[in-house]
């Protein structure tokens, strides 16, 4: 029989659910933007900074690392990774938050929450199918994108979602590790950025206890600080595996106990992270430097709102028509959404001047 011939013989779907999820989420357009959506700095500032899809993609493989190992589901992990940042506005999470407070001040109680719009995505934006909308994702993924992150109970998310989501529980195993893949990720390439971008150095963070062990590995392979971009990356790597390794050592035995969260680190080393998030805000997230265009960000979304509120014929097709079943404020905060960062600069330079 020939190749071709064999292969007309599959007649249904070769892959589990959850891959079929994870190709649906890669292939949508909402995937494709994370591009060119701010992590910490923005596109814009240069090629070799992580954007929100460099991101997803770290996290996934990180996620699909752990899932593996312990064997669970690989692939469900991987989707939920992959999707968990589609609702991200521009701007990063002052965009969110800006976006959060524009909604409030208009009397919407819950505003804008960022897993609650990537579900939203998924489950509505996104338009693949003549008769219905969104990707048709399982229910684990689904619950995953919309619970993944601590706390993961989510009472203050629209009260129709508790109806088939249980608000008050826990969601999947694989769910719970995207989020500490998530947080390993970022810690990890935000240090990497921001001493590339010289805005911190590896002296600024040897207040961490964390990041002075991870430094001793690296000088252990006598490698010096001059080789920058090899110590960059081996301090990367070896500060990834220490997290990795010591989250299996931790939740190896917990996985399969009725605990309710059995991912994690132990008590000693959760404190180090605290610690070292706390430095990373003061040194790097609140950087001068950082805040400046966080706070052009910002102004950019209260701009945008502000517009498409008065005028909603600026909105493109698609979410001019969701006006027929949507309230305007959800369709402007749904269109700011999914802006780039460059669309939404654009955008707001098209109508107010350059920012």
């Amino acid at each position: 029989m020939l190749a071709n011939e064999r292969f007309h013989k599959i007649d249904k779907d070769f892959r589990n659910p959850f891959a079929r999820d994870r190709d649906r989420i890669i292939h949508s357009g909402s995937f494709r933007k994370l591009e060119y959506k701010t992590q910490v700095f923005l596109n814009q500032e240069g090629d070799f900074f992580r954007t929100r899809l460099t991101h997803s993609l770290e996290v996934s493989q990180i996620a699909r690392s752990i899932t593996s190992h312990l064997g669970l589901r690989e692939s469900l992990a991987e989707a939920i990774a992959l999707a968990h940042d589609l609702g991200h506005t521009p701007f990063g999470h002052i965009g969110g938050d800006t976006l959060n407070e524009c909604l409030k001040e208009d009397g919407f109680k819950n505003g804008f929450e960022h897993n609650f719009q990537s579900f939203r995505v998924v489950s509505s934006l996104e338009k693949r199918y003549k008769n219905f909308d969104g990707l048709n994702l399982t229910f684990a993924t689904l619950e995953g994108i919309l619970k993944h992150s601590y706390p993961y109970k989510k009472s203050f998310l629209p009260s129709w979602i508790d109806g088939a989501f249980n608000l008050d529980t826990h969601p999947s195993v694989e769910a719970m590790i995207v989020d500490r893949a998530d947080e390993i990720a970022y810690m990890s390439h935000d240090i990497d950025d921001g001493i590339n971008s010289g805005l911190i150095s590896f002296e600024d963070l040897k207040e961490s206890e964390l990041i002075q062990e991870i430094l001793q590995k690296v000088y252990d392979e006598d490698i010096s600080l001059e080789e920058d971009e090899m110590f960059r990356y081996r301090f990367s790597s070896h500060f990834i595996n220490h997290l990795v390794y010591s989250l299996l050592d931790y939740s190896r035995e917990k996985v399969d106990v009725k605990d309710e969260i059995p991912i994690g680190f132990d008590a000693v080393l959760e404190t180090k992270i605290k610690k070292l998030k706390k430095l990373l805000l003061n040194k790097l997230y609140q950087h001068k430097e950082i805040v400046i265009r966080m706070f052009a960000g910002k102004q950019a979304i209260k701009g945008l709102y502000s517009a498409l509120m008065q005028e909603q014929k600026m909105l493109p097709k698609f979410y001019f028509e969701q006006l027929k079943k949507r309230h305007k404020h959800r369709v402007v905060a749904d269109y700011i959404a999914s802006m780039s960062d460059r669309y939404a600069l654009s955008f707001y330079n098209e109508m107010y001047g350059k920012l």
